[in-house]
């Protein structure tokens, strides 16, 4: 996976980073897998707004991701490698042996033709999804459970991974993108590799209409509103507005929002850098 910087011929262009498509082999999607998704535009039921700067984009249809990975010990192979409009991974269409077609996040280095299993006993493979329990230490994985049979909710961007870095009685200690490291129950799936796209991070816009095609609004500064409207807003000229704080007024950059007494606190090992 690779990225590609435009020949400024427009001004739109002279900035603009974007990823290659050399790993794609399939540009229409799965219609079985497909499902429509509905915008918001940062309303709520009432048709309030409650989220700001959402509205735009162009229309999307979501692809139906299997995150579970339940098809225990039946053999899938790898169809095809898509882009998927609504994550910063790619995804891949899986075939399995009865015939069913889903959708995985495609991890780094899968190629079409490739064969999958997902399960216990299963070889620690690039792709295949097996417990926390019989994955070596060390082992780069993505897509992980908090909750068996939940589903992975844990390291599923682009170019993502956690590492399993211990076992202790019923849990692993995983050490996760942030730089936490924490308890989760070995009986728990991950799968093995790291999220493909791993450059998607140096991509760049290029112009502010690219970024209202992806339906993200301008986004305003507190200290440039008027005081009924934010609390940095307000003074004369350019105020700085005081100490960094939210629109309901809750501090921002270091003040600390997460509950002392939440319940998984006693499964954090280790909190995330700062």
């Amino acid at each position: 996976m690779a990225v590609r910087k435009l020949n400024p011929v427009t001004p739109g262009q002279r900035n603009k980073v974007v990823g290659s498509f050399d790993t794609i082999t399939a540009s229409t999607p799965e219609k079985s897998l497909l499902t429509p998704k509905q915008r918001t535009g940062g309303r709520n039921n009432q048709g309030r707004m409650t989220m700001r700067y959402i509205g735009g984009g162009h229309k999307k249809m979501y692809r139906v991701i299997d995150f579970k990975r339940e098809k225990d010990n039946i053999p899938a192979r790898v169809d095809s490698i898509q882009y998927d409009p609504n994550r910063s991974a790619r995804i891949a269409l899986l075939v399995y042996a009865d015939g069913e077609k889903r959708y995985i996040l495609a991890p780094n280095g899968l190629q079409p033709g490739q064969k999958l299993l997902s399960g216990k006993g299963v070889a620690p493979e690039i792709g295949n999804s097996l417990p926390l329990g019989e994955i070596p230490l060390g082992t780069l994985v993505h897509n992980i459970e908090l909750h068996p049979g939940q589903g992975g909710i844990m390291a599923r961007s682009a170019g993502t991974y956690a590492q399993l870095t211990a076992r202790e009685g019923n849990y692993a200690i995983v050490k996760l993108p942030s730089g936490e490291s924490r308890m989760v129950l070995v009986a728990c799936k991950a799968t093995v590799g790291i999220v493909g796209n791993t450059e998607h991070n140096l991509e760049r816009s290029g112009k502010a209409g690219r970024t209202r095609w992806l339906g993200r609004r301008p986004r305003v500064r507190g200290v440039v509103m008027n005081p009924v409207d934010h609390p940095m807003g307000g003074g004369e000229g350019r105020a700085s507005g005081g100490h960094p704080r939210s629109r309901k007024g809750l501090l921002a950059k270091g003040y600390k929002t997460r509950a002392p007494k939440k319940a998984s606190n006693k499964y954090i090992v280790e909190r995330r850098k700062k």
